[in-house]
């Protein structure tokens, strides 16, 4: 039962990796939407359509966190943003972007440090296969050029990855915490972006219909309901897997891409695809066909 229970949450948890995959697709239907107040949107949405949500169901109750919590939670996805943004806007988007794609590479290593877990040797095989066809999928096989005077967004990137993969692993040890507590992390990014967006930001809102759908559709999966089900998935799912699955969030966002006309479908990304597919089966091994039987050849 209780392995039922570890691999239903694994699930609930591969959903938020197929909620990143619409990222692209929306983003590029929000139109000129500067991110810190994309961000302040979207963030205040789902914070606020979840706090109905846990009011409506009697649980309100769970929002009463000790203030470690609150700043804990609030730092990983607030600041898992404000560096990622400040990565892509001070070094080469593609550069940035690929060093901040080890995080799901970091939450397999990290993972090794949390107890009753064990890292085994097809879990970093399958990472590492994911990160291949991420890096190929970003670059677009091109290679990358780290190019000089770009230091601070490099160092942005960097900080980006160890946001967030060190919030989704710790989160593992604040597994009492209920993920109703989500709802309040929202709503606290959602404050600090809003303050980002009047420091630094011009004031752009999404024009008509579509791109406020867009936005709209942002709130209420990517940047809404993804977080709460990455936190079941982290709390008590298997944490390598979807550290290892995490890497077909940039390719599936890419097919999303290329089926609306926004791109093309390269030799480069069939490859990405495949790499990024058996990684993804080889971390989850255990979870697809079982681990292996006593006596049975050690990894």
């Amino acid at each position: 039962m209780a392995n039922d229970g570890r691999a239903r949450a694994t699930i609930i948890g591969l959903s938020a990796v197929l909620m990143w995959a619409t990222l692209g697709l929306f983003g590029a239907g929000s139109g000129q939407v500067p991110p810190f107040l994309l961000n302040a949107i979207c963030f205040g949405i789902s914070g606020v359509l979840a706090l109905v949500l846990v009011t409506v169901t009697g649980k309100l109750e769970r929002l009463k966190q000790p203030p470690k919590v609150w700043v804990f939670g609030t730092l990983g996805l607030f600041g898992f943003h404000f560096f990622y943004f400040t990565a892509i806007r001070n070094a080469p988007p593609v550069d940035a972007n690929l060093i901040n794609y080890t995080w799901p590479l970091l939450i397999v290593v990290f993972s090794a440090f949390l107890p009753g877990e064990n890292l085994r040797v097809h879990h970093v095989i399958g990472t590492v296969l994911g990160l291949l066809g991420a890096a190929l999928l970003i670059t677009g096989g091109d290679g990358i050029s780290f190019s000089g005077g770009s230091a601070i967004g490099y160092g942005a990137a960097v900080l980006s990855s160890l946001f967030w993969s060190t919030y989704s692993v710790v989160s593992r040890r604040l597994g009492q915490v209920p993920t109703e507590a989500v709802a309040g992390f929202c709503i606290l990014t959602s404050l600090l972006s809003a303050l980002c967006h009047v420091l630094w930001e011009q004031t752009i809102w999404p024009q008509g219909a579509l791109e406020w759908g867009a936005v709209i559709a942002l709130a209420l999966f990517p940047v809404g309901l993804a977080f709460f089900t990455w936190d079941i998935g982290v709390k008590r799912g298997d944490i390598q897997v979807l550290g290892a699955a995490a890497y077909s969030a940039p390719l599936l966002s890419t097919l999303l891409l290329i089926a609306f006309g926004f791109g093309a479908l390269t030799l480069p990304v069939i490859i990405a695809c495949l790499a990024i597919s058996l990684g993804a089966v080889i971390a989850a091994k255990d979870m697809l066909f079982g681990k292996s039987a006593p006596g049975a050849a050690a990894e």
